[in-house]
């Protein structure tokens, strides 16, 4: 299985009067190859926005959560928003997709949409771009190569920037939360001088979560970064470095998310750190 990523240039040279594609994008992604079996993931939580293009068909199944059955699909072409639980996805024997995964708040330059109607759902691209999202899919698929194809992924993204609707407080969270991933929200947001209501939705229109859920997002993530590669784990300092009041509070926490223990999630974790590889 292929897993590669790549970082968007700085988008130099003086025809772009908007900022360069990396103040937005994380990173561009793409996957590929196949397996003896196919199987179902859930993707853990990220705390931002994704774009997901299958380039092996025309669309993507969606599972319910719980129950794990298939009710629908989506097409080939589709976003995810910013999710505060995790979701199914399926497995397929052969796999080549490419993906799209924004720095929090980083839609806004994309999608005129507040990011917080799209909580928790995954809907196709045509909806926000209509017709554009079929346009990119098949220049990706006349693209012979993964290098052109990255960058011809990374110029129609340019050519769909557009000024985004950015809120200062919101950015100066950001910035914050990431510096100090374990302070209280309360901390950040005292500096900012809006009530928490008003500040709440700001950040959720431009975000996508509330920052209380970003911020338990952002420390699940710093807890799965301390697990990558371990096998043996000293739980309660993974707790008290990640700012959990104890390991109960910590267990508790991580099976909101994953649906999981996190003993358990050590066994079942697949090729990357937020799939975790379902019992058929």
């Amino acid at each position: 299985m292929i897993y590669q990523t790549y970082q968007p240039r700085l988008a130099c040279g003086a025809t772009l009067k908007e900022p360069p594609l990396s103040q937005f994008v994380e990173f561009l992604w793409f996957r590929a190859g196949e397996s003896p079996s196919e199987t179902q993931s859930r993707l853990l939580p990220i705390g931002s926005m994704e774009l997901v293009i299958n380039l092996h068909e025309d669309k993507i199944p969606l599972f319910d959560s719980h129950s794990r059955a298939r009710y629908g699909s989506t097409s080939g072409t589709r976003i995810c928003g910013a999710h505060s639980k995790g979701f199914i996805i399926n497995n397929d024997r052969r796999v080549a997709a490419m993906g799209v995964h924004f720095k929090p708040g980083g839609n806004a330059a994309f999608f005129k949409l507040p990011a917080g109607e799209l909580h928790n759902q995954i809907i196709s691209l045509e909806e926000l771009w209509q017709g554009r999202a079929t346009e990119l899919r098949e220049k990706l698929l006349e693209t012979p190569t993964l290098s052109t194809r990255f960058l011809v992924l990374e110029q129609f993204l340019l050519t769909m920037m557009q000024s985004p609707e950015r809120c200062p407080a919101v950015d100066f969270a950001l910035r914050e939360f990431k510096r100090s991933p374990i302070s209280p929200v309360r901390t950040v947001t005292e500096q900012i001088g809006f009530s928490d209501r008003h500040f709440n939705q700001l950040f959720r229109d431009q975000v996508g979560l509330t920052p209380k859920r970003y911020c338990r997002v952002q420390r699940l993530q710093q807890v799965l970064h301390l697990l990558k590669g371990k096998k043996q784990v000293d739980w309660m300092e993974i707790a008290f470095t990640c700012g959990y009041f104890d390991q109960a509070h910590f267990i508790h926490d991580f099976r909101a998310f994953a649906h999981c223990t996190p003993t358990e999630y050590l066994t079942q974790r697949s090729f990357h750190p937020c799939h975790i590889l379902l019992p058929t």
